[in-house]
């Protein structure tokens, strides 16, 4: 059976929404899967929105451009508003129930993963971790990849100066890997 998965990340800007874009583009690509990695900024940087969308295959991937996800990980709430009714029937998404309602979260003909992203980076000591806790609960929900494949492809995008922080960003993506709704 063919691997096939695409999923639209969007948050803020400052979020790390790119970052972790760029992390799962990599970790497919040192599994040795095609990929596409396509990054959108609102007019703002940091505080605007920004999105990036990520498609890993075992095959030629015909397009980067997603319509219909099956995939999204949603760190705020505009972005729930815009791309949750994309989503294919099906489909998951990681929600980010530090910052949206939880009432507006679809459940039944996709399944959401709502997980408290903020809350728990700052447990670890470092909010702006929320990213990595976010990519760690949709490596497991949608089983993509291991967590080890993705752990190993963090030097590929923390610049070499900034070394020291990847033992604390797999401890955010194992957290969020960890994560069982109701914890």
């Amino acid at each position: 059976m063919a691997l096939y998965q695409d999923v639209i990340m969007a948050g803020f800007g400052g979020q790390g929404v790119m970052l972790i874009g760029n992390l799962l583009a990599y970790a497919g690509m040192d599994a040795g899967l095609n990929v596409t990695f396509i990054p959108v900024y609102g007019p703002e940087m940091r505080g605007g929105t920004a999105n990036c969308t990520v498609v890993v295959s075992d095959d030629e991937i015909g397009s980067p451009i997603i319509q219909r996800p099956l995939g999204a990980i949603v760190l705020n709430q505009p972005s729930l508003e815009k791309f949750q009714p994309r989503i294919q029937d099906g489909g998951v998404q990681i929600v980010n129930a530090s910052l949206v309602d939880a009432a507006l979260v679809e459940r039944g003909r996709i399944r959401s993963v709502c997980i408290p992203v903020n809350d728990i980076a700052d447990r670890l000591g470092n909010p702006r971790m929320l990213n990595m806790v976010a990519l760690g609960a949709f490596i497991k929900a949608t089983g993509l990849l291991s967590l080890e494949q993705v752990e190993k492809s963090l030097s590929n995008v923390i610049a070499s100066h900034y070394s020291y922080l990847i033992p604390k960003n797999a401890e955010a993506l194992r957290a969020g890997y960890a994560f069982r709704e109701g914890d």
